[in-house]
């Protein structure tokens, strides 16, 4: 991730992240119970959903801070959301997805 000049907050990054991520809130969490991997789903999304509200709320752009956990997030990998979409099916993948896609969007910000 590096850093790119300003985004206005109606750049076509911002513009996809925030209605992505109103859709995201405004639909339900897609289990119930305490399997570890839906677990894993809510606590990843709790996470990602700091940083979200972090970036919009500054046009567009990510603290340091929220940077530097998005970059080593990502070093880390995916793997377990992607097996607990996979093992879990619908509509888990589909949040897991759209998780995927908000985060990638995120790594396009520029950084403050």
């Amino acid at each position: 991730m590096s850093s790119r000049g300003p985004l206005k907050s109606g750049a076509p990054e911002v513009l996809k992240l925030r209605r992505l991520w109103d859709e995201h809130v405004h639909r339900p969490f897609p289990g119930t119970g305490n399997d570890p991997r839906l677990q894993e789903v809510a606590l990843y999304s709790s996470w990602l959903g700091t940083i979200v509200e972090a970036a919009l709320q500054q046009d567009g752009a990510l603290d340091a801070k929220h940077a530097e956990m998005l970059k080593t997030r990502r070093a880390e990998g995916n793997q377990a959301l992607f097996r607990a979409g996979g093992e879990l099916g619908e509509p888990v993948r589909s949040y897991v997805a759209r998780l995927i896609t908000i985060e990638d969007l995120l790594a396009q910000l520029p950084i403050r």
